[in-house]
């Protein structure tokens, strides 16, 4: 018998979502939060001998059930970490309408050290999360999630996408499609989608952007990444002959594309200043800090 996390859930029916709380110790106002873009839901859930810490956010179920990943961070605070999940659970709605799914827009978060080694439990944890919403919300991979975790999931919970020997790693095919809309850009801002000698400021070299720094080098393309995991840019430098620099100078530098694949909010008034490119393509969400 599946035993569920004890959770709590709250719901509104319910324009820009915070992108960070404010740090200063005011309170989170949980509810017109939730009604400012119409989210249907919030499911809280704490489980103390896992440590399991999870939070649900439900944008829409017009469509279908809520689709959306599972994400892993170290957020600096529990309201940062709501406000993630409402701000990409929005996001996917909109994919998914965009794509002519019959699906709606969900995403969850974890909370905690997303490198831990102690993965069964707090999986296992988050898909008893998942199976007391019945069928409301459906998972997958995301940022400090592997299809190993899935996996986990899957022992407790069917509502679960991205698994072995099934669909598996999504990251190659969200490479790809970030890769063919970089060429689109080029298509039209040149009049020809080669990328051969074109520059590439890549930022985040995890799953997504190992994967486009190897298209984009195997056409030909100077790629100067950024990652605050050193082994992560060291491992697309050696394998694709880029360029490192610091997490933080990758916005000034001269290049054709920028190309964000990290988290989230990258473009915003300190930034875009600083950027000297022609095309904006990656594959983070939410790229756009309002």
């Amino acid at each position: 018998m599946k035993a569920p996390a004890r959770s709590s859930a709250s719901s509104s029916r319910a324009s820009s979502i915070p992108e960070r709380s404010s740090g200063d110790g005011r309170s989170l106002e949980l509810f017109p939060l939730l009604a400012e873009h119409d989210h249907e839901q919030v499911s809280i859930a704490y489980e103390p001998t896992s440590g399991y810490r999870g939070i649900i956010a439900i944008h829409s179920t017009v469509l279908g059930p809520a689709l959306g990943g599972t994400r892993f961070w170290s957020y600096r605070t529990d309201a940062d970490a709501l406000i993630d999940a409402l701000r990409l659970a929005r996001g996917m709605t909109y994919k998914a309408a965009v794509a002519g799914l019959n699906l709606g827009g969900g995403k969850s978060v974890l909370i905690g050290d997303h490198k831990t080694t102690r993965r069964e439990p707090l999986f296992r944890a988050h898909g008893r999360h998942i199976e007391s919403l019945k069928g409301r919300y459906i998972t997958a991979e995301d940022v400090g999630t592997t299809t190993a975790d899935m996996e986990y999931v899957k022992a407790e919970t069917d509502h679960v996408t991205g698994l072995i020997g099934k669909s598996g790693d999504p990251s190659p095919v969200t490479a790809y499609g970030v890769y063919r809309g970089i060429k689109a850009c080029a298509r039209h801002r040149t009049g020809s989608d080669a990328l051969a000698g074109k520059t590439v400021a890549l930022q985040g070299c995890g799953s997504v952007g190992y994967h486009l720094a190897k298209l984009l080098a195997a056409e030909g393309a100077r790629l100067v990444v950024a990652d605050i995991d050193p082994e992560r840019a060291r491992r697309v430098v050696d394998e694709c002959r880029a360029q490192a620099v610091p997490p933080d100078d990758i916005y000034g530098v001269r290049a054709d594309v920028f190309a964000p694949c990290a988290l989230g909010a990258v473009i915003n008034d300190a930034t875009l200043p600083r950027l000297q490119v022609e095309i904006v393509a990656g594959g983070a969400n939410n790229q756009l800090a309002e």
